[in-house]
Parts: structure tokens; C-alpha cells; sequence
């Protein structure tokens, strides 16, 4: 199966932006959502990455109107994060058309509810994200650097029957650097039976090739799509060539 190129929308206040690793402080406003949604589903893809920062932050999900909308107005298979906190919130994203929610600081803080979700909803609806820094998991918006390290939760997950990660190395977020392509190398060494999907730090189609050599899953493309380091339809092409 070749590797997923998954377009990424990251919302404050209902707006497109992007962060610099993980910095509020730190953001770039790109426009309305789901114009951008529009554009990368007539580029041909099938999935988005929707991320809700101001719920990531907070705690609670904030962007529910822009969820629904590009879930109501495309056709896009949207996976969802940010602000899944209890099951209200993860009934609340998926009765919104959210086809996937990503776990994650609830993954590192609540194991056994998140265990119950994908008993009582699948795990097919579930992605555990692993968001690091220096092999660290970060939670609440990357506010937090845990003593979890990345290998210890994916052990726990794969043992439970669940295999899809998101994996971000926080350093090279928004940074148009390259991705952490020795993390992802050792990951899948260490998990064969995981389906990792890549975050941070894309900053050219050769960036996607050397990922599909690696044998990812999935990539989530954000930035380096935004800020035009190549075109939606460039990168379908080589998604579709892998």
C-alpha cells in the first residue's frame, strides 16, 4: 500500500494558521478553512488532518462550526485532535463527521478511557498521537513534556489492539527543516505492526519520497503545502506515484 499524503488544517479561532513548534506565540494566519478544504479535496485528496489548537490549549474542543462545515460541505475523511477530553467531547467531534479522532494527552494521562473508546467505538476510530521532544511525549498543546517516552506508549497501545499512531517530533514542527526521519526508522523497527503516521517538519517532495522509502503510513503535510513549497496537485502526484 503506498503511503497517505494527508493535507493539515491547524484552527485558532476559526482560523487557518500554523505555529512554530508548537508556539502560540509564534502563529501565521493562512485564511478561511474551508476554502482550503475545498482546494485539497479538487486536488484529489481523500483525508485531512484537522487540529483545534484553541482546544488543544484549553481543553475542551472550540472549533466544532468549522469541523462541521468542512465535514457537511466536502467529501474529505476527516481525522480530528485537539481537546479530546472525555467522551462527551469524542461524541461531540464524531456526531460533527469527524470519521477519526486523534488521542492525545488523554492517551499518555487516562489509558484505560481511552481503551473503553475503541471498545465501545472501535479502535478504527482512533489514532493515539505521540507527539515527542527528545523522545518525550508532550501534552496539552505540547505545554507539557511527560516522562513518557514514545516507545513505552506505543508498547501499551500495540498490546491493546490498537495500531495507528501520529507521530510529531515537536523540534522539527513548522520549521520546514525535514522530517525526523531516523525517529520514524527506529519506530518502525521497533513496531512492525504499527502504521505510523509522520508530522513535522515536510519542507519538500523529496522530504515525502524519503519517507515513502522509509515505508510510512502516512504523512501529514501543513506548512510546506501553506506557504506554497509546492502545489496540492505536486503532491498528489507523487502520493499517487508512490
Amino acid at each position: 500500500m503506498s503511503m497517505q499524503c494527508i493535507p493539515a488544517i491547524d484552527l485558532v479561532g476559526g482560523t487557518c494558521v500554523r505555529l512554530v513548534q508548537g508556539d502560540y506565540g509564534k502563529s501565521k494566519q493562512y485564511g478561511l478553512p474551508l476554502e482550503i478544504a475545498k482546494r485539497y479535496e479538487a486536488a484529489g485528496f481523500k483525508r485531512l488532518h484537522l487540529v483545534d489548537l484553541d482546544g488543544a490549549k484549553g481543553g475542551r474542543i472550540e472549533n466544532l462550526k468549522v469541523l462541521e462545515s468542512i465535514c457537511s460541505q466536502t467529501h474529505l475523511v476527516v481525522d480530528f485532535g485537539g481537546g479530546i477530553k472525555d467522551e462527551a467531547n469524542l461524541r461531540e467531534a464524531l456526531d460533527a463527521g469527524a470519521q477519526m479522532v486523534t488521542c492525545g494527552s488523554i492517551a499518555v494521562q487516562d489509558r484505560n478511557t481511552v481503551l473503553s473508546w475503541a471498545k465501545k467505538y472501535g479502535a478504527g476510530h482512533l489514532i493515539i498521537g505521540c507527539d515527542s521532544k527528545d523522545g518525550r511525549i508532550a501534552t496539552n498543546g505540547w505545554k507539557v513534556v511527560t516522562d513518557t517516552n514514545v516507545e513505552e506508549l506505543c508498547s501499551f497501545y500495540l498490546g491493546h489492539g490498537l495500531d495507528l499512531f501520529l507521530s510529531t517530533d515537536i523540534a522539527r514542527d513548522g520549521m520546514l527543516g525535514g522530517p525526523s526521519i531516523t525517529l520514524y526508522e527506529h519506530l518502525m523497527k521497533r513496531f512492525p505492526t504499527a502504521r505510523f503516521i509522520a508530522s513535522g517538519g515536510v519542507s519538500s517532495l523529496g522530504d515525502i519520497r524519503a519517507l515513502q522509502k522509509a515505508g510510512l503510513y502516512g504523512v501529514v503535510v501543513g506548512k510546506a503545502l501553506l506557504e506554497g513549497r509546492f502545489t496540492p496537485e505536486e503532491l498528489k502526484e507523487v502520493e499517487d506515484a508512490g
